[in-house]
């Protein structure tokens, strides 16, 4: 099996890669994250004029015609630069649903914008009493003449901060767990009625409480058909599952090469500590974990570019697999790294953070292993 990039995978990964390199150094990411939205609009509007933001999307509504793989390829590269911009938020959560529910007037308001850098999206999918089941949803939207009217709330959600847009699973029909029933609006941030509470995240980003009273949204505010929104929800859920993977196998291939390079010039008892044999067992199972990890996600990333039938089950197994190695790198590296491994100023603590947010994101370990299992 040819498991190398194609021609136009490469020059994707290598311009990524170059951008990280020459303009979005640690200094530079501390700076973005600690500023008032939590990231760079110049790096955001950046990344929209390199067709970053196009990827993932069809030519026919102005994208790349990219797919599991380039989003694979892409986040990899994020996850190496530690990013703060919301591309997850914008392009694969936000988008995917846009992307597979708006019809063409809606594509044309909402997603074009957000394609073009213009708008800020985001889904905010998340309810305290729902854990990861997507289906468990207890915000509501009821009919009013033309209308619909929302209640409820959302939490954690990414780049709510900021966003323009906010794409709200509500519950139309059928009972709070049932995955018929659950409609998606498109809701302007500044509805009346909605609220939101922001906050810095451990990992460096920025997300939202959203609280819904009584926000009036007209009839084009839905997206697809109602009651009929889970399909969407859970392709796109399965999308940023798939892209948080592939950030974290980035951050623990940095981790493990950063390690290995300390070590070489860590001096103890007159020797590079590198020379330990005890220490080199670790690093040696630290690559493991990476390289196995990397093997997963390729297998998750052809699955879903290919929509087989064992695409649930490849995400599943990365998913898992991220949570147990990525703790297991995470912690190695920053022991060997001694007690600087926990500093702010060392980007290895802010790794290991953003490391242990995404192994909780869209269902952790023993979650998905529970699906595998079942």
């Amino acid at each position: 099996m040819d498991l190398s990039l194609n021609e136009v995978q490469t020059m994707l990964a290598d311009s990524v890669e170059k951008f990280i390199s020459n303009d979005y150094d640690f200094e530079a990411r501390q700076a973005y994250a600690a500023s008032d939205p939590g990231f760079s609009a110049d790096v955001w509007q950046t990344f929209a004029e390199l067709g970053w933001t196009a990827v993932p999307f069809s030519e026919e509504d102005g994208g790349f015609d990219g797919g599991a793989m380039e989003l694979t390829i892409l986040m990899m590269e994020f996850g190496r630069g530690l990013v703060v911009e919301p591309y997850l938020a914008n392009i694969v959560l936000a988008g995917g649903i846009l992307r597979r529910t708006a019809d063409a007037s809606q594509k044309a308001r909402w997603l074009q914008p957000i394609i073009a850098g213009e708008l800020q999206a985001t889904l905010a999918f998340v309810e305290p009493q729902a854990r990861y089941d997507l289906n468990n949803v207890r915000t509501t939207a009821r009919a009013d003449g033309g209308d619909w009217i929302l209640d409820g709330s959302k939490g954690v959600v990414l780049n709510g901060n900021t966003a323009d847009l906010l794409i709200i699973p509500a519950r139309t029909a059928g009972a709070q767990a049932d995955t018929d029933g659950i409609t998606l609006f498109a809701v302007a941030a500044g509805s009346e009625g909605l609220s939101r509470r922001s906050y810095p995240t451990v990992d460096g980003h920025r997300a939202a409480e959203i609280m819904l009273e009584d926000v009036r949204v007209p009839a084009d505010a839905v997206l697809g058909q109602p009651g009929a929104g889970y399909a969407a929800l859970r392709a796109a859920a399965d999308d940023a599952t798939l892209a948080v993977c592939a950030e974290a196998v980035g951050i623990m291939q940095v981790m493990t090469d950063k390690t290995v390079e300390y070590t070489k010039s860590r001096v103890q008892f007159g020797v590079p500590i590198a020379s330990f044999q005890a220490l080199q067992h670790r690093m040696v199972d630290m690559l493991t974990a990476c390289e196995q990890s990397y093997s997963l996600l390729l297998w998750a990333a052809m699955a879903s570019a290919d929509d087989t039938e064992e695409a649930a089950q490849a995400i599943s197994a990365i998913k898992y697999q991220i949570g147990m190695a990525g703790q297991k790198v995470g912690q190695e590296a920053v022991q060997l790294h001694g007690a600087m491994g926990v500093t702010w100023e060392l980007d290895i603590a802010h790794y290991f953070k953003r490391l242990t947010a995404i192994g909780q994101m869209f269902g952790n370990a023993d979650w998905h292993l529970d699906k595998l299992a079942g």
